[in-house]
């Protein structure tokens, strides 16, 4: 797998892909390279065998102050129809970076410290699980700098939190903090520190990554199907999904590693 994909590092470790965020001079402000640097990055992971869970983290004081309005100042500058056809065409374009993160088949886990602004909840709404420090600050900062937030939250925010708490957020832009994050089930955990997050990420990413890899993959592409589709759709397509996948060479083993009292290896077979 090819790592050198500025700006970011990527770290296997077993079968866990930690994504690192590696602009902290800027706070990991999401320049132009980082859109197309995640579609490769998650399209890769999607096809690595190996790979069955990918974290998400961040070097530096923020996990992302969002969208470098300083290089995409420049996309901005052209008001013809022109240039306004071609605004349409990018942020389309960046809208797959996030998408890829979702169209993942492996689930993908946020790992969040400071500040997540902006262009990072796009990011944390395509991903299937979220953690954060105690200390974590988010906001749909869009909303407050004249912008409509384009790159998924409005569209993915609303059911993982209720439409209640997502108007109220979109609508105002401010900040909440980790606490109200939880509240509201957009996080999953409180961590205390950066080292606890990492530790905890890790373990949730190793428990996902013990089961049988093609299990967790169908089960996240019923969860998707559900949510866009509803519940009588949703029971139609498990029932197809699992006449495709059942029975395997993993459910065998989980069958045999219960009788002989250990735990099961699976192979993704």
């Amino acid at each position: 797998m090819n790592t050198d994909k500025a700006p970011f590092k990527v770290d296997i470790d077993g079968h866990i892909a930690w994504l690192i965020m590696d602009r902290p001079d800027k706070r990991n402000a999401m320049g132009l390279d980082f859109f197309p640097a995640v579609t490769e990055h998650f399209r890769e992971f999607d096809q690595d065998p190996n790979v069955r869970v990918v974290v998400i983290k961040a070097q530096g004081k923020s996990f992302t102050v969002g969208l470098d309005l300083m290089e995409a100042g420049g996309i901005l500058t052209d008001s013809t129809a022109a240039g306004r056809e071609a605004l349409r065409q990018k942020i389309i374009e960046l809208q797959q970076s996030m998408n890829a993160i979702e169209q993942c088949r492996k689930p993908v886990i946020a790992a969040v410290h400071s500040h997540c602004i902006g262009g990072g909840i796009d990011l944390l709404s395509a991903c299937d699980i979220r953690l954060a420090t105690a200390d974590a600050v988010f906001s749909i900062r869009e909303t407050r700098i004249a912008i409509i937030a384009d790159l998924g939250t409005l569209q993915r925010l609303p059911a993982i939190i209720g439409d209640g708490w997502f108007r109220e957020l979109a609508f105002t832009g401010r900040d909440f903090s980790a606490e109200e994050a939880l509240q509201m089930r957009f996080i999953s955990r409180i961590c205390k520190d950066q080292e606890d997050l990492y530790a905890q990420a890790g373990e949730l990413a190793g428990q996902i990554a013990a089961n049988a890899p093609l299990t967790v993959q169908g089960v996240k592409d019923v969860i998707l199907y559900n949510r866009d589709n509803g519940v009588y759709p949703g029971l139609q397509y498990v029932a197809q999904k699992n006449c495709a996948q059942l029975p395997s060479e993993d459910l065998m083993e989980a069958v045999t590693a219960f009788m002989e009292k250990r735990e099961p290896d699976f192979k993704g077979n």
